[in-house]
């Protein structure tokens, strides 16, 4: 395990690390915030909140390598995500402007190793022309405005060592930020103790808008801000929420006995069957490659391996017999399987407050929980200001 993770896993009491760069605390009159998670959503919220001025508690059963957020694969894509099955005009409208602010955010933390952020191509490819597909026309017509390194050309099956009786026939690239997952849940929780949060192992049960007050009096919170992913479905009261479990093989990419793939390559799940047919393939960090993937609803056990659970042994086949350089890879032998639980929500993320409450919800991000986390993080720090101006005015 990483050891700045380790260092992040708090004792069941609240607590401060402090460090020379911490921020003082803020005084008395500034307001408060407890945020409810301590995945990618709610740490990139309190780190955006505590910059903003405010005290920030953030309570959680989990932390670092304990959340979903680990085991997300962590490619920025413009919505919908390969495994995603949001399709909804307003939903994806608001997700593409949460998408590009985090994209710009990831491009500035590129710069810097120590993130595990780093800017890559990724391509992805089809089974039609892409012109023959008016909604993935119109999403490619929009990322070729939009971001970097954008590139159109059926070449690039054959550019990346594709097999072509796989049946791709179309792709197009673009310079993608990619997440190394581990470094940079270590990473954020660093920021966010340096901006002055503090962190509380807890457990939050039942509703929020039943126990609304008395966790505002328990932590002196102006507003309560709701990023417990699918814990959201208790603390919410939202039956619209649904677990998709997901799952990536991690393999050894350090070019000792294959080329070392150094693009992401992806076709996305089809969401119109039950078949798992999406492709993963994903450069994580310095010398490991993540494959994927799975898109399992309703599923909560996470206790997979490749020998109790045969469509991970499926990933396998899939991805060798797209990129057949994969053959005899090597799959990492003390992490090769992670498993982890979407947190899905039917309408798609759920942003917005609850009305006559200081409640701000930020949950229901699905597999983009990494891809939309800066966006949705500065809108949540917009809505809490505006309950606090409006509480203030009354």
């Amino acid at each position: 395990m990483n050891s700045v993770l380790c260092a992040f896993r708090p004792s069941m009491g609240p607590h401060r690390l402090d460090r020379p760069d911490a921020t003082a605390i803020s005084p008395p009159d500034q307001p408060r915030a407890l945020v409810i998670g301590a995945g990618v959503n709610g740490l990139t919220a309190a780190v955006v909140m505590a910059r903003r001025g405010w005290r920030v508690t953030v309570v959680a059963d989990r932390f670092g390598v304990d959340t979903v957020s680990t085991v997300a694969g962590a490619l920025w894509e413009w919505p919908p995500s390969v495994c995603g099955r949001h399709h909804d005009d307003t939903t994806l409208t608001r997700s593409t402007g949460w998408a590009m602010s985090s994209y710009l955010r990831f491009a500035q933390l590129a710069a810097d190793p120590r993130t595990g952020v780093s800017l890559r191509p990724a391509v992805f490819y089809f089974s039609h022309l892409i012109e023959e597909d008016a909604a993935e026309h119109a999403k490619m017509l929009e990322v070729q405005e939009r971001v970097p390194g954008f590139v159109h050309d059926p070449a690039l099956i054959e550019a990346h060592g594709v097999n072509p009786d796989t049946g791709v026939v179309d792709a197009y690239s673009y310079l993608a930020p990619t997440i190394d997952t581990d470094w940079y849940l270590a990473w954020l929780a660093h920021q966010a103790h340096a901006a002055g949060v503090t962190v509380t192992r807890r457990r939050v049960d039942g509703t929020l808008v039943e126990q609304e007050q008395q966790l505002r009096v328990e932590y002196g919170a102006d507003v309560i801000v709701n990023c417990a992913g699918l814990g959201a479905a208790t603390l919410a009261d939202d039956s619209t929420m649904d677990p998709h479990r997901g799952a990536l093989l991690r393999a050894v990419n350090d070019g000792s006995y294959m080329s070392r793939v150094t693009a992401a390559l992806a076709v996305a799940n089809d969401a119109s069957t039950e078949a798992q047919d999406m492709i993963f393939i994903v450069p994580r960090g310095a010398d490991r490659l993540l494959l994927g993937g799975l898109v399992e609803p309703g599923q909560y056990d996470t206790d997979l391996t490749l020998d109790n659970h045969p469509p991970l042994r499926q990933i396998l086949d899939r991805c060798t017999d797209f990129l057949p350089m994969l053959r005899g890879v090597h799959l990492d032998a003390v992490d090769p399987v992670r498993v982890g639980l979407r947190p899905f929500r039917h309408g798609g993320v759920r942003l917005e407050t609850q009305p006559g409450t200081q409640i701000v919800h930020n949950y229901g991000h699905g597999g983009a929980g990494v891809s939309l986390s800066w966006g949705c993080a500065y809108e949540v720090a917009d809505l809490a200001h505006n309950l606090v101006a409006r509480q203030g005015a009354a």
